[in-house]
């Protein structure tokens, strides 16, 4: 594992990497922190932790519609998949307690 040192909303954080993957992890910071900055550039959340909750929602919500589009006969999703990518989401935040 390797460590880098990101910014998110102008905080420092220092994160776990798979060597390789570097890239791809500051790709993933860079949404993170566009997400954030952009609830807050909206004015009306001023708290970090509920701005990056509806950040992880939102980027969640977009990942779920990529892997699963809303059927548009029923209107509903596939829960099934919804939950394994919740579940990948808690996996890849359980290694560093720290994003926050």
């Amino acid at each position: 594992m390797k460590q880098l040192e990101v910014q998110i909303m102008g905080q420092g954080y220092v994160l776990s990497c798979p060597v390789g993957a570097e890239q791809r992890l500051n790709d993933a910071v860079h949404k993170v922190d566009e997400a954030m900055c952009r609830i807050r550039d909206n004015g009306k959340i001023k708290a970090r932790d509920r701005i990056a909750v509806l950040a992880a929602v939102n980027l969640a919500f977009e990942q779920v519609n990529a892997a699963m589009p809303l059927d548009l006969s029923s209107g509903e999703f596939d829960t099934n998949a919804y939950d394994r990518i919740l579940a990948r989401l808690d996996d890849a935040l359980a290694d560093d307690g720290r994003l926050l």
